[in-house]
């Protein structure tokens, strides 16, 4: 391989991280909102209010899912945005290699929540597809467990932030399709993770 081949591999590694270190940047309120979650320990209101579906008569969702752990995770996830938001508008241009959620910390707040909050509700749709395949509430299932968090809110971004969604994950076909996939292993890795993190730390009553 000569040096030309190197140096040409070299900038292709170079381009590659750096497009896995912009997704994980903007992925990175997603996963606070879902690992922090869980610090509510259950407690609050239920975010189905204790309500059945009328088809099958079970649970809209699981007991562990409440307001207090939506707005915990939520809520902290896009503190996180914000402050990673603000360190980019700090940074000299020569830092400033991942992407801005938004111009500006006022309009960064949207698709930051969009973000975070979007990874509770994408958890809350997993809690409540596996109600209807009469999974019960702490029952392992593979993917519904640990997909919806991560793929609502990029649906959400990819709808009302396009811009952010190509900066992040798409910037051109090849790269998009493997970021993407990237984020979605990573997620699954992450959150096993961090349940089986939360199970031994007692904020989780199964490691799942």
């Amino acid at each position: 391989m000569g040096f030309k081949s190197i140096r040409n591999l070299g900038a292709a590694v170079t381009l590659w991280l750096l497009a896995m270190a912009g997704a994980l940047w903007v992925v990175l309120p997603v996963y606070i909102a879902n690992g922090t979650a869980p610090f509510s320990r259950g407690k609050g209101p239920r975010m189905d209010l204790g309500r059945t579906w009328a088809k099958d008569g079970r649970p809209l969702l699981g007991t562990s899912k409440t307001w207090l752990g939506f707005l915990i995770g939520g809520t902290l996830g896009l503190l996180v945005g914000l402050f990673e938001e603000y360190l980019l508008l700090l940074a000299p241009p020569s830092l400033q290699f991942v992407p801005f959620f938004a111009p500006d910390l006022a309009a960064a707040i949207l698709p930051i929540a969009a973000l975070s909050y979007g990874a509770m509700a994408g958890d809350a749709l997993g809690s409540f597809v596996k109600r209807r395949k009469g999974t019960q509430s702490g029952g392992r299932s593979p993917f519904l467990d640990q997909l919806p968090f991560i793929l609502l809110p990029m649906v959400l971004i990819g709808l009302f932030f396009p811009q952010l969604f190509l900066a992040a994950f798409w910037p051109e076909v090849a790269t998009g399709i493997l970021l993407v996939g990237w984020v979605l292993i990573l997620s699954l890795f992450l959150h096993a993770s961090f349940n089986i993190l939360g199970y031994f730390v007692g904020l989780k009553k199964v490691p799942w």
